[in-house]
């Protein structure tokens, strides 16, 4: 019987990148007159990545996943990156204008004295205009849409290449209170842009 990671492999190469790229297309369609914002990506989660995530286990011991291909809901991942925390605002009401949220969450660290990661987080249904025939059954019928701040983008890509690498050397006490102060230095940077875009941009003025 051929492994998960195999199938996901096969799977990942001739259906799922080409579907990326597709959607990547289909939401610069979407979102092409929205302005400030600074990158739209998709991506096929990664096999590497996929198989870290397949190979989770619960407070228990037991297998976060019974069936990885089917229960893995980011292995079509977008990600939109703007400039001030109103266009997350804005490109929210956008996204659920235009597409079928199966969920929506603001994610944030649990306590207001603490800092790290900051984002606003999709699933959504893939719309039907990037589907093709000819998909396999373990094809996602949903994908992963995350839309961050710069800063909110940068501290995130830079902290995940610190602390995810399995080269990396593991994070000590103080390199991990130096990766929240970061995201603090980032947090208030986007409290000190928002105020201004409010104060300047004629959008996000209050009437």
């Amino acid at each position: 019987m051929i492994s998960f990671d195999k199938a996901y492999q096969e799977i990942r190469e001739k259906h799922l990148v080409p579907l990326a790229a597709r959607l990547e297309l289909h939401l610069k369609e979407v979102f092409e007159k929205q302005p400030r914002v600074d990158r739209i990506s998709c991506r096929a989660k990664a096999i590497d990545s996929f198989v870290k995530k397949a190979a989770k286990l619960n407070n228990d011991g037991s297998a976060k996943y019974s069936d990885p291909l089917e229960q893995i809901q980011d292995v079509v991942g977008a990600r939109i990156v703007t400039f001030y925390r109103p266009d997350v605002e804005a490109l929210t009401k956008m996204v659920e204008t235009h597409f079928t949220p199966i969920e929506e969450k603001e994610l944030s660290p649990n306590s207001e004295y603490e800092f790290g990661y900051f984002g606003k987080h999709f699933v959504l249904l893939l719309p039907s205009d990037v589907l093709v025939e000819g998909m396999p059954d373990q094809a996602p019928e949903i994908f992963e849409l995350q839309i961050k701040t710069v800063f909110q983008h940068a501290w995130s890509e830079a902290s995940h290449d610190l602390d995810y690498k399995e080269e990396n050397e593991p994070l000590t006490f103080d390199d991990k209170r130096k990766i929240a102060f970061a995201s603090a230095q980032a947090w208030g940077a986007d409290n000190a842009f928002e105020e201004i875009a409010r104060s300047r941009i004629v959008q996000f003025r209050k009437p």
